[in-house]
């Protein structure tokens, strides 16, 4: 079919005019126009088109193109990548407006735009094309319309591209700020645990600083108790020695007089209850028991107790 679209194409080829009107067509063979760049003037009037693809506008080389009596109800955006193209007739369509792309036909010469529903302004700026310098003049009026049209696309095409950016840098700048304040948050966070950890680790030094401490008291007390035990151990000793040694010498000495009297006491009960009381050594003992019996019973306090035994005895 495409084949045959070709060989039909080239049959309405006259020149460098390709004739498609009247071919009942509701969308254009682009690929096949493509085909035929030496034919810079389509014919496209009396269809049905009520749209023009993007890929329309790829077909530069066109210089002429006739979309009169069609359904058109709105041109490409791309429609300005048709440099070449300086007439264009879009009579008896159903066009409002025209794309702001239009200003980029720069090398168009000759326009008509009757019988299209066109807004206001554009139909102002068009104006009549009833002959030859009307389409011209309706060709540049609506160049120098479209061009403020787009003049001021771009302009609020950079406001809002500004306000966007605008929207994106304060966007940013809250998210800096955001990020800043989490990031001073978490630096505050990890001071507050930093110092935290500080605190934990001086409580545990004092802590053990004070077991330590108590520790060392406790040894030095217990040092020092040692020592004033040892002390008293000794200072102990010393008179706990001497009391033993004059203990010892004390009982020693009794002993030993007890042992003087009783040899003196057996050695004067022999002398004085014996045969032995005449001999030699017995005499003067005897005199002398004698004298001290009675300078005993002389004594006051020896009568009294000799008082007392005679009262028992009774």
């Amino acid at each position: 079919m495409i084949k045959g679209k070709v060989e039909n194409i080239k049959d309405k080829i006259d020149g460098n005019e390709l004739d498609l009107s009247l071919s009942n067509l509701t969308e254009v063979p682009v690929k096949e126009l493509a085909a035929f760049p030496k034919a810079t003037f389509l014919d496209l009037s009396c269809n049905n088109l009520t749209t023009l693809t993007p890929e329309f506008c790829s077909l530069t080389h066109l210089i002429k193109i006739d979309l009169s009596k069609n359904q058109l109800v709105c041109l490409p955006e791309e429609i300005g990548q048709l440099i070449n193209l300086q007439h264009l007739d879009l009579y008896n369509n159903k066009l409002k407006q025209l794309p702001v792309g239009f200003s980029q036909l720069k090398s168009l010469k000759w326009l008509d735009l009757k019988d299209n529903p066109l807004e206001s302004t554009l139909a102002k700026a068009a104006g009549d094309c009833l002959d030859e310098k009307q389409c011209k003049q309706c060709a540049s009026r609506v160049l120098q319309h479209m061009k403020v049209l787009q003049e001021e696309a771009d302009k609020e095409r950079e406001r809002r591209l500004l306000k966007e950016r605008e929207q994106e840098m304060k966007k940013e700048a809250k998210q800096r700020e955001k990020e800043a304040r989490e990031k001073e948050a978490q630096k505050k966070k990890k001071a507050e645990e930093k110092e935290r950890k500080r605190k934990e680790y001086q409580a545990q030094m004092a802590a053990l600083a004070a077991q330590e401490q108590q520790k060392k008291k406790k040894e030095e007390k217990k040092k020092k108790a040692a020592q004033n035990q040892g002390k008293k151990t000794a200072s102990e000793s010393v008179p706990k020695a001497k009391r033993s040694i004059c203990s010892l010498f004390f009982s020693l000495l009794i002993k030993l007089l007890l042992l003087l009297i009783v040899g003196v006491s057996s050695v004067l009960a022999v002398c004085q209850l014996t045969e032995l009381r005449k001999e030699a050594f017995c005499v003067p003992l005897n005199i002398h028991f004698e004298e001290t019996v009675r300078w005993a019973q002389g004594l006051e306090v020896v009568q009294q107790v000799i008082q007392k035994m005679s009262d028992f005895r009774t």
